[in-house]
């Protein structure tokens, strides 16, 4: 793999040219510490020999097409191959012979050619560059040879840690991260949620795959002994301890925490302040302990979601700033490397909210701790992220929620020196174990965004993988095309579409169809059959962003139209993952009259190709029926689920719960725009459900 270390220094003493007779020069040193296929870290540190400068922009040009994708210390932007770097408020001034120091991530292919030249307020630093290493010369193209100093890992090099004191440095080369989801974390111990227990290899392909760092949430509370001391079981303490120093061989950055204890008691302690704060001081003193001599690549988080019982916001706000305060005062106490660590502190229930962005904030400047990180966990907007009240799209809805959410976020911490940890994400309802509840392409839209928006506003994220993304048992992605969306989104954008399926009638006349383009700022490049490129003009037409395919087309992807899937084509852009376009059979689905009761009922259904998006439930009077009486659009799998292989779709007794006696109208709505309506009785537990 490639591994060089790029240095380029650049010197220069002239005059400011336009009026302001100050001395003027610099010296810009710029290293690749760590490079990998695909993506490399940079560190740019610039030195002012001339007279004192407050405001700074550092310009220079990528020699082989590199691209910024993620910045600390400064505020990155690009047009084409040319740079610029400006400061951020917090180190806008340099004096004399003072040094400012700022770093990013970076993608490259082919080459990772230094910089020749630098500039500082427009005023050129004429030197003479250096020379890239040969593992990063022009001539160079990646290798699949493993370096010889990464024996742990055989996908990547090792990477240095950037010093103690730079924590938006450490934050920036922790992206991307995975968390080790109901695991650790399980109730009451690492397999009781269904996960098989970590191997060191689980732990190598996670970081084979392109991520940086992990995190491990722990439970601690069933895993201690009683009062005064809590002293924790020394076997979950050695497997806590194996599984970081894996990760930790593996390159990997780790943050451990408090995970389910946040619920289980740290929430009393607004009524038993003494023995909740003795816990979380003899648990955290140990830990502390336990890690202090552990490399900086190990990070501390508080408590994972706190919240409190009987208390509003307010009062919450207050208790995490307590809490946190406590946290940083004993692992700081521990000594060691305890003394500069990255220690992570939540908002109140982790939430990306303004009021408790603020007083997570307003207790960041009390503590006065230039090691310190702020998290928030986003699982996007709630109806989309679990489909109810007709959130099955990423709309504007979704968009305007996730922008909104990562601004306040940035504009909070990051714009005052201070990172960020989206600690969790993904959406709520995604899991392999209840397939369907969110449309695949929807899913790959939002994953695409979280990534983008993220990305510019220098926040690291750490998905959420209980085992719903990665199989453990196999170490294969449960869709490599999910996968391939997320890794894609850390370095570039990819295009979308306005839908990923092309609904086609089972017989009669084939119609053409639009599909409406989300460039992303790329250039479409044409749509494909496997490695066959369909025709512009014969296939397909494009006027702006639209692509329709035409009648023959179309009739010819149908093949023998059989229900479902006939074939797949997708389109391709300019950069980032294709995207594919299914081209499906179906005709409107039939239902027919059932009888059951209210813990058991389903309604026999002939899909008929086509797949269920969701569900209203109305009264006579039009009002909504059901749980969430706010919306006719039940939630999906929590009170309703299709069976395509039963051929029924299940109405769940948490629905029939809060369902009055008499007739409802449900109205089912399709993928393919058929809605079709189905009247049921009930009558006390009995219930009865005819076609309309």
């Amino acid at each position: 793999m490639l591994a060089g270390s790029v240095a380029a220094v650049l010197v220069a003493s002239m005059m400011v040219p336009v009026g302001a007779q100050a001395a003027a020069g610099c010296r810009v040193s710029y290293a690749v510490s760590s490079q990998w296929p695909g993506g490399f870290t940079a560190a740019v540190d610039v030195t002012n020999l001339g007279d004192p400068v407050n405001g700074w922009r550092v310009g220079w040009t990528f020699p082989s097409g590199q691209r910024v994708t993620q910045a600390w210390n400064a505020t990155v932007t690009s047009s084409g191959s040319q740079v610029t770097a400006t400061n951020v408020s917090y180190n806008a001034a340099i004096g004399t012979n003072a040094t400012v120091s700022f770093g990013f991530n970076g993608s490259w292919s082919g080459s990772n050619t230094a910089p020749a030249a630098f500039t500082l307020n427009g005023v050129a630093c004429t030197g003479t560059g250096g020379t890239p290493s040969p593992s990063a010369s022009p001539s160079t193209t990646p290798s699949t040879t493993p370096s010889p100093t990464a024996t742990a890992s055989p996908s990547t090099p090792p990477t240095t840690p950037p010093p103690a004191g730079d924590p938006m440095a450490t934050v920036a080369a922790m992206q991307p991260g995975w968390n080790l989801g109901n695991t650790l974390d399980a109730i009451p111990d690492e397999t009781a949620w269904g996960n098989p227990l970590t191997t060191q290899a689980l732990l190598r392909h996670v970081r084979s795959q392109g991520y940086r760092s992990i995190r491990l949430p722990i439970t601690w509370s069933n895993h201690h002994g009683p009062a005064p001391d809590y002293t924790i079981d020394a076997t979950w303490l050695n497997r806590v301890r194996q599984i970081v120093d894996w990760s930790l061989a593996e390159d990997l950055y780790v943050m451990i925490n408090l995970h389910h204890d946040s619920w289980q008691w740290l929430n009393t302690y607004p009524a038993d302040r003494t023995g909740v704060t003795n816990r979380y001081r003899a648990l955290w003193t140990q830990l502390a302990t336990t890690f202090r001599g552990y490399s900086p690549k190990l990070v501390f988080e508080s408590i994972n979601e706190p919240q409190f019982t009987d208390t509003t916001d307010e009062q919450g706000d207050t208790a995490i700033r307590e809490l946190n305060a406590e946290f940083v005062r004993l692992v700081r106490a521990t000594g060691g490397n305890n003394a500069t660590r990255l220690l992570v502190l939540p908002t109140l229930h982790t939430s990306g909210e303004q009021a408790r962005l603020d007083a997570l904030a307003a207790g960041i400047d009390q503590l006065d701790d230039p090691n310190l990180a702020a998290t928030v966990h986003f699982y996007g907007w709630w109806p989309f992220s679990v489909n109810i009240a007709g959130g099955t799209r990423y709309d504007t809805n979704v968009e305007q929620d996730l922008v909104g959410t990562f601004d306040r976020v940035h504009d909070t911490f990051v714009a005052h020196g201070i990172p960020v940890i989206i600690g969790e994400w993904a959406l709520l309802a995604w899991d392999h174990t209840r397939p369907g509840i969110i449309e695949r392409g929807e899913f790959l839209k939002y994953l695409e965004a979280v990534g983008y928006h993220a990305r510019t506003r220098n926040l690291t994220t750490m998905l959420w993988d209980a085992g719903q993304f990665l199989n453990r048992a196999e170490l294969r992605w449960r869709d490599q095309g999910v996968y391939d969306m997320l890794k894609a989104s850390w370095t570039t954008r990819s295009g979308t579409a306005s839908i990923d399926q092309v609904y086609v009638p089972r017989t009669g006349t084939i119609s053409a169809r639009s599909i409406t383009l989300n460039l992303n700022g790329l250039t479409f490049r044409g749509l494909w059959q496997g490695g066959t490129q369909l025709a512009n003009g014969a296939d397909y037409t494009v006027s702006g962003s639209t692509v329709t395919l035409t009648s023959a087309a179309l009739t010819r992807l149908a093949g023998n139209r059989a229900y479902g899937v006939n074939s797949s084509i997708e389109a391709r852009f300019s950069q980032g993952v294709p995207w594919r376009i299914d081209v499906i059979s179906s005709e409107p689905p039939t239902q027919s009259a059932a009888t059951g009761t209210t813990s058991s009922f389903a309604i026999p259904t002939q899909f008929r190709g086509d797949q269920l998006a969701t569900m209203e439930a109305t009264y006579a009077d039009g009002s909504p029926a059901g749980p969430a009486n706010w919306t006719p659009y039940k939630e999906f799998w929590g009170n309703f689920q299709p069976d395509y292989t039963a051929g029924t779709i299940i109405l769940k007794p948490e629905f029939f719960a809060e369902v009055n006696d008499g007739t409802v109208t449900l109205t089912f709505h399709f993928w393919s725009g058929t809605k079709i309506t189905y009247r049921i009785t009930k009558s006390g537990t009995t219930v009865t459900g005819a076609a309309t």
